[in-house]
């Protein structure tokens, strides 16, 4: 089964991560290394993978530093201050589970390195059978609206649909403003030869009316207990259209965390340069100042659908 490179954006190799760039797509190619923990937490906050791309990195990330210290009698100290690190790079996402996790397993006396990698392979095929719960809520010409990026699973969904003989294709809003819909989704989409539209993140009430599209698909990068999701900012407004117009709105979603509603989630602000300029260009007046909040949080009562990401918690 061929991948999209963002299915699984990060790899493991002697002892160094490869990190897939995604600030660089669709232009380049081009993998990053990291030798140090400080090196992946940096690359979190920097947003050089994301979605999936950073659940990897976490459990390399201490995959890293146990090969690291080999020998050391008394590891949890150190994978803590690691974890501790992790834990706050990036507020929104629920790294918190994961670190628990990998700390759990060392308190237990499980094998930190089969635990972990056991762990990657349930997660690798959760993903596919995710996909395959997509396939059927599809009809053969459904045309499907989605936000952002799923980290490979649309290609992925397409390419079970084509087998079964639906033929599918997608709109994908360009994600203001790190742009993930147009370089991330349409290139992906794309490289898989699957038919894709952009438009701007300001045309989706429009599209909706035309009757361009008939579904909506997109991920969630928290979930709270009561199923309300927050994901790549510019999401909730598209679930309120969904409901003015009828369509169904599905989303592909993590396990859930401990918050209790999208109120305890908090969301990430990022800075301001990153809206006020692209790529090192200025996009606004200097002086003009910016607001980014990375994630909004969409009501669980305006989903029609979560497709869990089972992991036999």
């Amino acid at each position: 089964m061929k991948f999209s490179p963002l299915f699984w954006p990060i790899e493991f190799k002697k002892n160094v991560i490869y990190i897939l760039d995604e600030t660089l797509l669709p232009h380049k190619v081009r993998y990053i290394k990291a030798s140090s923990y400080q090196q992946a937490c940096k690359a979190i906050r920097e947003m050089k993978t994301r979605a999936v791309g950073q659940v990897l990195l976490v459990f390399y990330t201490f995959l890293m530093v146990l090969n690291q210290n080999k020998g050391e009698k008394d590891i949890l100290p150190i994978l803590k201050e690691v974890a501790e690190e992790i834990n706050a790079t990036r507020p929104t996402l629920s790294f918190k589970y994961l670190t628990d996790m990998v700390l759990g397993w060392v308190v237990s006396g499980a094998p930190l390195e089969k635990s972990i990698l056991g762990f990657l392979e349930t997660l690798k095929n959760a993903r596919i059978k995710q996909a395959e719960e997509v396939v059927e809520l599809l009809n053969d010409k459904d045309v499907i609206l989605t936000h952002c990026n799923v980290s490979g699973l649309l290609p992925l969904v397409a390419a079970f649909c084509y087998r079964g003989d639906k033929q599918i294709s997608f709109f994908a809003t360009e994600t203001r403003p790190y742009l993930q819909g147009s370089r991330l989704t349409a290139w992906e989409l794309q490289e898989a030869g699957i038919p894709v539209t952009v438009i701007a993140d300001n045309m989706v009430a429009q599209v909706m009316h035309e009757g361009k599209v008939n579904k909506v698909i997109v991920g969630a990068d928290h979930l709270a207990q009561n199923g309300d999701i927050a994901n790549k900012v510019g999401t909730y407004q598209i679930a309120i259209l969904a409901k003015h117009f009828n369509l169904p709105f599905y989303v592909l979603c993590p396990p859930a965390s401990k918050a209790a509603t999208g109120k305890d989630i908090k969301i990430e602000i990022r800075p301001e340069e990153e809206l006020l300029e692209y790529q090192g260009i200025r996009l606004a007046p200097k002086g003009v100042r910016g607001y980014y909040p990375a994630f909004d949080v969409t009501p669980a009562e305006l989903i029609t659908k979560h497709i869990y990401l089972e992991l036999g918690r």
